[in-house]
């Protein structure tokens, strides 16, 4: 347990880079506590599950997908639930990261409301996704979708959940020990990666087509697309 006062965006870097994340008791909770669980929730990339009803979902396109456009609303959402672990000081450590450009947000927009959206933490060729919401059925879920293949694109080779929820697992997300997902964090760490890879233009045709039950193809395509762009679930 430390007092939050004491963590630099610096600190926090350095957690995950040894493999911890903080956590609040909750959002009136001044200490934060680093954990590193004994199983670890990972999406392996080239396995991300999209089914029928959200391949349908991401082709209806009754939604617009932004990158970085509205962080702090994304993490507002995430943590606007009875039960949080995000903070007031978790909140500025994002915040100030997201300023450095080692934490990223995808939106899910209807018309000019925030309907979805998630975000996490970038190291080397890692993604450290820290939590999704959702406003709409499936919203978090296309959510996934659309970063999941901007990950793939960006050369990415490692996309931890924290935990495993049924929410993930029904996407394709397993678990593993702890001491494979040190190994693979050290590989990944080693490896560059880019959340905003040189000509990648996404559409929804594009990411539907993607994943395990389509073209696992994670090659960076052009092309026209929407501005860059049951499931109030946490990824942790």
């Amino acid at each position: 347990m430390t007092d939050s006062l004491q963590i630099t965006p610096d600190l926090l870097l350095q957690a995950y880079a040894m493999g911890i994340f903080p956590m609040a008791d909750s959002a009136t909770s001044q200490e934060i506590h680093w954990v590193d669980p004994k199983r670890r929730g990972v999406f392996d990339l080239d396995q991300f599950h999209i089914s029928r009803s959200l391949r349908r979902a991401v082709l209806r396109g009754q939604y617009q997908v932004t990158v970085d456009t509205d962080f702090s609303g994304v993490v507002a959402a995430c943590a606007d639930r009875p039960e949080t672990w995000i903070n007031p000081p978790i909140f500025a450590l994002y915040q100030a990261l997201h300023r450095e450009g080692r934490a990223h947000s995808l939106e899910v927009w209807e018309a000019e409301q925030l309907i979805g959206g998630v975000y996490g933490v970038v190291l080397g060729s890692a993604f450290f996704g820290e939590s999704m919401f959702s406003r709409r059925t499936n919203a978090s879920k296309i959510a996934l979708a659309w970063l999941v293949h901007r990950l793939r694109a960006g050369g990415f080779t490692l996309f931890d959940t924290q935990f495993l929820t049924p929410h993930l697992a029904s996407l394709g997300a397993t678990e593993i020990p702890r001491a494979e997902y040190h190994r693979r964090l050290d590989r990944a760490l080693r490896q560059p990666a880019r959340f905003d890879p040189p000509g990648y233009a996404p559409y929804p045709s594009l990411i539907s087509s993607s994943g395990a039950s389509g073209s696992s193809s994670g090659s960076v395509t052009s092309g026209a697309t929407k501005p860059e762009s049951q499931d109030s679930t946490q990824i942790s």
